[in-house]
């Protein structure tokens, strides 16, 4: 029954989000453009990459598309649900209405990573969706490679989730961490190519550092059927989650109320 009434709630959070949200309609059509336009820019990032025949790492033009498609759906993540929600951390901690969420009956890191949705973001998941079909249409990708893709991609967005959420844990101690957030942000603009076309010292950054790599090439060698690394991904996804939700635990300890 716990899982069901988690799932009653976020559900409601949902429905909420949307009727307050459907008043802009206009929005939804703007958000798309702005997402069209993002990814015609990092299309013709990757015409000019692959000028001339040349194959960064050794990627094909319709397997870097792949890779694309996955940085396309994580914007997507990011706008729908994550910067809407995390960024609204600090908010909380600089008004004192964080001491609310933590009074309510409902565990205080799922109050706060899914309280709200905005729709605006759809825009990224459908163009990333028919990016991935289409580079799947030309690679001829069978349902057990998108399903491979699309596990991989969940681990990603795992890992994507902890370490925003670890950044805006600390606003308890650092209030003011809106640029850090930003540089996480601009770190995983990389994500957008294969992290083989990098330098080796680039690579090992992106794999072990801030795992860009397992957020977009990862699920993209797993479609073609590239590597054994699921058990690493796994691992990695897990390690950062029990990381973001013991750390906001330790945090909590240190957070004094506005009350007090």
């Amino acid at each position: 029954m716990f899982p069901v009434r988690y799932l009653r709630v976020f559900l409601l959070f949902l429905r909420l989000s949307l009727a307050a949200e459907m008043e802009y309609r206009l929005n939804f059509l703007l958000g798309l453009l702005s997402s069209a336009l993002t990814l015609l820019g990092a299309l013709f990032g990757l015409v000019l990459l692959y000028q001339g025949g040349y194959r960064p790492g050794g990627w094909a033009w319709e397997e870097a598309l792949l890779v694309l498609a996955a940085f396309t759906l994580l914007q997507g993540l990011g706008s729908t649900l994550l910067a809407p929600n995390l960024n609204k951390i600090v908010e909380h901690v600089q008004q004192g209405t964080l001491d609310f969420v933590l009074l309510k009956p409902l565990d205080s890191q799922f109050w706060l990573s899914l309280r709200v949705f905005s729709p605006w973001g759809l825009g990224d998941f459908l163009l990333g969706l028919g990016l991935l079909f289409y580079a799947g249409m030309r690679l001829g990708l069978g349902p057990w490679d998108y399903l491979a893709f699309a596990g991989y991609w969940v681990l990603g967005a795992l890992m994507l989730y902890s370490l925003w959420f670890l950044l805006a844990t600390t606003s308890i101690w650092f209030v003011k961490i809106y640029n850090a957030t930003e540089v996480l942000r601009g770190l995983l603009e990389a994500g957008r190519f294969p992290v083989g076309a990098y330098p080796a010292l680039y690579r090992v950054f992106f794999t072990f550092v801030v795992p860009v790599a397992f957020l977009t090439t990862v699920p993209a060698e797993a479609a073609l059927g590239r590597g054994e690394v699921s058990l690493l991904a796994l691992g990695l996804a897990s390690l950062l989650f029990l990381l973001a939700r013991g750390f906001f635990r330790v945090a909590l300890r240190s957070y004094t109320s506005a009350s007090s």
